[in-house]
Parts: C-alpha cells; sequence; structure tokens
C-alpha cells in the first residue's frame, strides 16, 4: 500500500544575498510518521520549518501539503498544520490559560475546553492558572507544544523542542512526542541536531548538510546502510590484533585507531569474538557494538564535501 504524503517539498530553496541556506530540497514526509529533521546547526534546519510554515517566501521550489500548493491555496495547506519555530514566546506575566487563549484568539478564537485538553496532553493540566514565569524551561517548552496542538492539527512541526533541556526534559518531550504520535494519532516533523534524539523517536528521516539534502529515507535501513562495527579494546594490542588477523572468516575487517580497534562483523558474532580472544590470552575491557545513527551522520556530512 503506497504511504499517503501530506508534506512534499518540491527543490525548496532560500537564498540571502549570495548565500543558498537552502537549496533544491525535496522532502517527502507520510501521515504517520515521526519525520526526523537532521542536520547539524546552520544546516538550514529552521530556514526550511519557516518555508513549510509560510513565514518565509522561498528563493525558488514550492511546498505541498495535504495535496495543496502552499502558495495558492495558504489557508487550506495550513487549516492542520500546527507548529512552532525555535524558543516559543509566551507573555510570562499571564497565566498558561490565557496565553493560550491570547494565541487561540488570532485565528478565530478557541474554546477554554480544548485550553484544557491540549494542557493536559502535554502534562500541564494542573499548572494552567499559573504564571508562565513560574514555568520551568521544560515546561515553556511543553507550552509550546501545546500551541501547536491547539487547532488540533494533524501534521505538528517542532523545531528543536528539545533545545536547551537537562536529561529529564529532554526525556519528556520526547515522551510526549511519541504520544503524540501514537495515542494522538498525529504526523510528526521533528527537527534537530541532536543525533540520538532522532533515532530514539523517528521511522523516517531526512539529513541536510549545508542546506542541501544528504539522505532521506527509513530509519532502520539508513542504519542498516551505515554498516555495523564493534568498538574492541583490551590488552595486550598484539594479541588482540592477532586474533583479528586470525578471524578473518568471521570479520568483514578492522581498523586500529586511538588504542582500540574498530571491528566490522555481524553483531551476533560478538560473543565468538569474545571467546577467541579470552582464548587467546587478552583481557577484554570493552566489546561496544555500534550502529548509531550518530556514526552514520558523521560519516555522510563528513563525506559529502570530499570530491
Amino acid at each position: 500500500m503506497t504511504p499517503h504524503v501530506i508534506l512534499r517539498t518540491h527543490n525548496l530553496s532560500k537564498k540571502y544575498k549570495d548565500r543558498w541556506a537552502v537549496r533544491n530540497l525535496s522532502l517527502e514526509v507520510h501521515r504517520g510518521d515521526i519525520f526526523g529533521f537532521l542536520g547539524p546547526n546552520g544546516a538550514g534546519k529552521s530556514t526550511t520549518i519557516r518555508m513549510i510554515l509560510s513565514l518565509i517566501r522561498p528563493t525558488e521550489g514550492r511546498v505541498e501539503l495535504f495535496g495543496y500548493d502552499l502558495k495558492s491555496h495558504r489557508s487550506k495547506a495550513l487549516s492542520s498544520v500546527g507548529g512552532i519555530v525555535e524558543k516559543p514566546d509566551f507573555y510570562s506575566y499571564l497565566s498558561a490559560v490565557r496565553n493560550l487563549d491570547l494565541i487561540g484568539s488570532l485565528n478565530g478564537g478557541v474554546e477554554k475546553k480544548r485550553i484544557l485538553e491540549v494542557l493536559d496532553v502535554v502534562g500541564l493540566s494542573g499548572r494552567g492558572g499559573d504564571k508562565v514565569k513560574t514555568f520551568s524551561h521544560g515546561m515553556k517548552q511543553r507550552l509550546g507544544i501545546a500551541q501547536a496542538l491547539l487547532s488540533d492539527p494533524e501534521l505538528v512541526v517542532l523545531d528543536e523542542p528539545t533545545s536547551g533541556l537537562d536529561p529529564q526534559g529532554m526525556k519528556e518531550v520526547r515522551q510526549l512526542i511519541l504520544h503524540l504520535a501514537k495515542e494522538q494519532k498525529k504526523t510528526v516533523f521533528l527537527s534537530s541536531h541532536l543525533l540520538n534524539e532522532i533515532e530514539l523517536v523517528a521511522n523516517r528521516m531526512a539529513i541536510i548538510n549545508k542546506g542541501e539534502l544528504v539522505v532521506q529515507g527509513e530509519v532502520k535501513a539508513l542504519l542498516d546502510e551505515g554498516g555495523r562495527y564493534v568498538v574492541v579494546e583490551g590488552e595486550p594490542k598484539a594479541k588482540i590484533k592477532a586474533v583479528l588477523k586470525k578471524n578473518k572468516k568471521l570479520l568483514e575487517g578492522f581498523t586500529e585507531r586511538d588504542g582500540s580497534f574498530d571491528v566490522k562483523m555481524d553483531f551476533d558474532d560478538v560473543p565468538m569474538l569474545n571467546n577467541a580472544l579470552v582464548k587467546a590470552g587478552v583481557r577484554v575491557t570493552a566489546l561496544v557494538p555500534r550502529r548509531s545513527l550518530e556514526d552514520f551522520f558523521l560519516s555522510i556530512t563528513e563525506n559529502q564535501g570530499k570530491v
């Protein structure tokens, strides 16, 4: 069954004077995705999101939302979209409920019931009457997500929602994103430069670097494509190297780096490698399987600039 594409960009580009912030970016987000939009700081993620939300005009290319061209059918295209760009901003001297009421009034008004519903969804149901100045940074981020949910959108666009949060706050936002997708049946477009965050929540992703698309697809498939290896550490190094050379059938290859060995191999064969090392008299201090999005991300962004 062909997935339903609800967001599509066609060669989307934005130029500031003589610099391309985004260039020829073509993305597809399917209904039900948690779509990770990944790239280092300055890669063009926020510029792309501003174009998707019609906050700035593209220099070239176009955006389609729910089958509508954003330029010619702006209202229809954005009617089922909610989002926050970078840091959400509120009146600190007003309560959470009053802030959401004012924001809702900009789009024709929102019922008090809906405000309370979205506060409950983001875990702030007991703090609706409190002034925003009493909120932690993590609570303000969740209030920003509540703002994006006011119109009950099908597509929720979140720009760096875990930025500046401590580990607990990051975990809470991550759980909220999963809740939005699984329980609220939202499609989530999630921008981040935090590689592990995307790996933990997204099913599909795109990586951009210097404004251009590097890769796009299923997270699992891209991770598998990025390859697997095991970091081996221990003493003596000479015996480790001898074991690795002897077990060429077990291994795809290895490289020595900074006192450890990166061994390309199937993760299922790690116990066999460990046994071989121990039998050879190696004191094994680490056998760490690696197949992280971080390794994949670094490899393709480093290689992108190479000829």
